[in-house]
């Protein structure tokens, strides 16, 4: 029996899923979920992520990580942390570029926080040289050493429970059956003692506990051991009311009830309630920023420059990719940065 199927007698049985629950079961079932056993990644998959649009942004990454190394101290060990590394592109880049300071990479202890069995193989593969170890959480890296943690496009995959503004009060949407039996979307009443902004009728606001647990967890972990984490995704860095709810097949959207598991599902990632979460632990965070002025500030625009230089008959090519990257019309404004930090820890590329 096929997700779909699995999914309608799941909802027979115990009435609508929430869309959290459905969101995790496409993406993370264990027999047909995307994640689990058919993620598709880059040019030929489903979608594509920054550090495949370029080796740029990898690569600026890496030398961010080296920077705030050498502004925590230059601890030996420390753990340098990847949760949802794709297909290990953003961390071979980003170690390549820290190769250029041999006691950081010395001192680095590599860890990939991977659920997901085909991807753990490409990363294996990408990066062999590199000795990563994997974990299925944050709580399984090792604790007492201070961390370097990065993360990219990995809030957006976490479930949200959507509630929607009715003439009657706040409604929660979930995945139901229609008449003919196929999945639907419609309203449930809200839990009771939920409380919301107030906001228009007709206005849908997502909450992602799972985004602010994390936050939390990686605020605890900060705070415990030191170090930073950054967090690149794209959503929104004020509360906004709005539906994201959507899937990606073959780089186009499509109906996110069409084929359970067979598309990458995703929400907008709440920066300002992830950040919130981290600072409860006693950390600091820093302003949010568009990915467009982190990468400038970072010195993309020099990097490009420098590669085309290199290499002028790839210089047209460059020049696509960090329009990809920066442009408002691309991924430059509707991605967002944030890092959490240590006190008194300065980030770089988000210093005014």
């Amino acid at each position: 029996m096929n997700l779909l199927r699995r999914l309608e007698a799941r909802i027979l049985q115990d009435g609508p899923l929430t869309i959290a629950d459905y969101m995790t079961a496409c993406l993370h079932d264990p027999q047909d979920g995307y994640y689990a056993t058919r993620p598709r990644l880059g040019a030929e998959g489903d979608f594509i992520t920054a550090p495949m649009v370029s080796q740029m942004f990898g690569e600026l990454i890496g030398l961010w990580c080296v920077e705030v190394w050498t502004r925590m101290g230059a601890p030996s060990p420390f753990a340098l942390v990847e949760m949802g590394p794709g297909d290990g592109t953003l961390m071979d880049d980003a170690l390549r570029a820290a190769r250029l300071v041999p006691a950081f990479a010395a001192a680095a202890e590599v860890w990939l926080v991977e659920t997901s069995a085909p991807l753990r193989a490409l990363q294996a593969e990408r990066l062999a040289g590199a000795g990563p170890r994997w974990a299925a959480s944050l709580d399984d890296v090792p604790r007492g050493a201070p961390l370097i943690f990065v993360a990219n496009e990995l809030l957006d995959c976490l479930p949200a429970r959507q509630f929607v503004r009715t003439h009657d009060g706040w409604a929660e949407r979930r995945v139901g059956l229609d008449g003919q039996g196929a999945l639907a979307f419609g309203l449930a009443p809200a839990p009771a003692g939920l409380k919301l902004a107030p906001a228009a009728r007709g206005a849908v606001i997502e909450v992602s506990t799972a985004q602010v647990a994390l936050g939390a967890r990686i605020g605890e972990r900060i705070s415990a051991d030191g170090g930073a984490a950054l967090f690149i995704d794209y959503g929104r860095d004020r509360p906004e009311t709005g539906d994201t709810l959507q899937a990606l097949r073959r780089h186009v959207k499509v109906p996110p009830l069409e084929a359970p598991g067979e598309a990458d599902l995703t929400v907008h990632a709440d920066f300002p309630a992830f950040a919130a979460a981290a600072r409860s632990a006693g950390v600091e965070t820093t302003p949010i920023r568009t990915q467009a002025a982190f990468l400038q500030a970072l010195g993309i625009e020099a990097r490009a420059a420098a590669l085309s230089q290199a290499r002028p008959e790839r210089a047209q090519a460059i020049a696509r990719q960090l329009a990809r990257l920066t442009a408002p019309g691309e991924m430059g404004a509707l991605f967002k940065a944030v890092a959490i930090h240590s006190p008194g820890l300065a980030m770089p590329g988000f210093e005014a």
